[in-house]
């Protein structure tokens, strides 16, 4: 699918999903556009030691994948940045085609050694691998703030020559997590890095990047952007007005289907929030 967009100047859209009804929203926006999707989950997030209740990658495999099948455009199956090398090899034998491992706290060194046998067990099972040089600093507070590093071309060329990783996400003034405003992107290192790697490049922090800026990064060899930060203050700001709806029956709220369901109106603020961000991808009607 990736290889597909960058053969032909376009993008394909990673927007995260964390339940059933953002899962839902993201694939009305395709079928709607005829746009190739990818869905998944964030690693990071499902497996988070502070999280109060244990949760099973299986499960979220069986929901995209059953997703995916019945959908009437292709979708791909992401597991999404993890640091955890046995939650990874998890995600590859429950089903997911792409599989990010992430740990900007790992020696550089080191890092690429677990990559490459993640990389190797990955492909054994007909898995693709993600994997990022450089980091992007974060947004969360409001400020663009923590350890950051953009990512240095030769590096990179490197780091995916000595792992055999698919997909290479970048860092070139991108920001995780950019709760308000949007930024550009150095697009002088962006050119440089594709003079030396050939396989797609990957855009996290989606939501902070201006159109301008991702239109002439696909130009450079960007062939996927993961969006999560607005879609999910989009959904947050529908669920609250639905829940300031007075009902005294319960299933009007939750199951029924109908105007004053709050799972309607997560479902319907996904799509929206997607159909406004995807055809600056390029891919509608790709699908």
């Amino acid at each position: 699918m990736l290889a597909c967009a960058l053969e032909n100047g376009y993008a394909v859209g990673y927007f995260e999903s964390w339940n059933l009804e953002s899962l839902q929203g993201v694939i009305d926006a395709a079928e709607e556009t005829r746009s190739p999707m990818l869905i998944g989950f964030n690693g990071e997030f499902l497996c988070r030691p502070q999280r109060l209740a244990a949760d099973r990658i299986p499960w979220y495999a069986a929901l995209a994948k059953a997703a995916a099948e019945s959908a009437s455009v292709p979708c791909g199956l992401i597991f999404n940045e993890c640091a955890y090398d046995e939650r990874i090899r998890e995600a590859v034998d429950a089903g997911f085609g792409l599989v990010m491992p992430d740990d900007p706290d790992a020696a550089a060194d080191e890092f690429v050694q677990r990559v490459a046998a993640l990389t190797d067990y990955a492909h054994k099972r007909g898995v693709a691998v993600e994997a990022e040089v450089g980091q992007l600093p974060c947004g969360a507070s409001g400020r663009i703030e923590g350890e950051s590093s953009g990512t240095d071309p030769a590096a990179a060329a490197e780091f995916v020559r000595r792992t055999h990783v698919d997909v290479l996400a970048v860092s070139v003034g991108n920001v995780h997590i950019l709760v308000d405003g949007q930024r550009g992107l150095d697009l002088q290192v962006l050119a440089a890095i594709r003079e030396q790697v050939k396989i797609p490049l990957d855009l996290h922090g989606g939501t902070g990047i201006s159109a301008d800026a991702l239109k002439e990064a696909i130009g450079l060899g960007v062939g996927k952007v993961c969006y999560g930060t607005y879609v999910k203050q989009r959904y947050l700001a529908a669920v609250r007005r639905a829940l300031g709806r007075e009902a005294t029956n319960p299933h009007e709220l939750l199951g029924m289907g109908g105007e004053a369901d709050v799972l309607v109106a997560g479902r319907r603020a996904v799509r929206e929030a997607v159909l406004e961000r995807i055809e600056l991808l390029g891919c509608c009607g790709k699908g």
